[in-house]
């Protein structure tokens, strides 16, 4: 009698959406989770740099970058073009320390502002950075930067098989938004549903995140 063969968990690196946390992410993607933990170990990671609002010192909301600052006061806003790009150069640090101590991955997952720094990673990855292995990413309502510091994440056409997740109703990040940013990878699979600002976890969209997965599992 043959030995019942094992499928190794992907194991996926989270980049949460701007004004999260890895524990508010964590909380959630809980449906999410629950519908594809025989497919996925997610690690969750906070952005370094903290958002202050009102003087607040006691906020869990954080960024991996910023691209508007008034006197003391960091912002950010997808839709503006920019010159500033305030903590990305820290949050890529973070992201690469995690990769070293807690790698390798097989794929990135990201939210919102997170898709887009994951996208940044993905760039990395198809320049074969030797610290950034990826199998594939997926982006949720991800869309490209307007900071002209970011230009050179957008320069080439990136190889890695993603899946790009948006919603027709999603006013913070609009769908023609995420199309601009799938315009650059050329293994792109959707999954375009109709909700708003999140990431969906219905049976229908579990059935996509499943067929995408399996392309990537490995028995043993």
């Amino acid at each position: 009698m043959s030995a019942k063969k094992e499928v190794t968990l992907l194991k996926v690196l989270v980049i949460h959406g701007y004004r999260q946390s890895g524990k508010s992410s964590r909380e959630k993607t809980g449906s999410f989770r629950k519908g594809l933990k025989k497919y996925l170990d997610l690690v969750y990671i906070t952005a370094p740099n903290k958002i202050s609002s009102f003087g607040d010192t006691e906020s869990e909301e954080y960024g991996w970058w910023f691209s508007s600052k008034q006197n003391d006061s960091l912002s950010f806003n997808a839709k503006e073009e920019s010159t500033l790009d305030d903590g990305h150069d820290e949050a890529l640090k973070l992201i690469k320390k995690t990769f070293e101590e807690q790698g390798p991955f097989d794929g990135i997952l990201g939210f919102s502002q997170g898709a887009t720094m994951a996208a940044h990673v993905c760039s990395l990855v198809n320049k074969d950075d030797p610290i950034f292995k990826l199998k594939f990413a997926v982006l949720c309502a991800g869309f490209k930067s307007r900071s002209t510091n970011h230009h050179n994440y957008y320069e080439k056409q990136i190889e890695l098989p993603t899946l790009h997740v948006y919603g027709d109703t999603d006013q913070v990040i609009p769908k023609e938004m995420s199309l601009e940013l799938m315009e650059i990878f050329t293994q792109s699979s959707v999954l375009n549903h109709a909700g708003g600002h999140h990431l969906p976890a219905s049976s229908k969209e579990k059935k996509c995140y499943q067929e995408f997965f399996e392309q990537f599992r490995v028995e043993t």
